[in-house]
């Protein structure tokens, strides 16, 4: 219990002593925007948009002519009923 006092002594001080840093941190002013920052935005999550589009495109693709294992069930379901 003494050191939980002990330590949140230790940042109740060290918090009063570095008012004017943590209000700095908190500041608009170290962020710097430009016309630039969107763009950059923009090319850094393109690449999260595009490469799932197009792996699900080749994936279709690959995967559209084959039959799938339902459908080869129900054919060999009907042939047994047809007999």
């Amino acid at each position: 219990m003494n050191l939980l006092i002990a330590k949140l002594l230790f940042l109740l001080i060290s918090f009063s002593f570095a008012g004017n840093a943590l209000a700095a941190t908190d500041s608009y002013r170290w962020l710097h925007v430009t016309i630039d920052t969107p763009w950059a935005i923009f090319i850094f999550l393109l690449p999260m948009v595009i490469l799932p589009v197009v792996l699900m495109a080749l994936l279709y693709w690959k995967y559209a002519g084959k039959e799938t294992a339902t459908s080869k069930w129900t054919k060999s379901q009907n042939e047994l009923s047809k007999k």
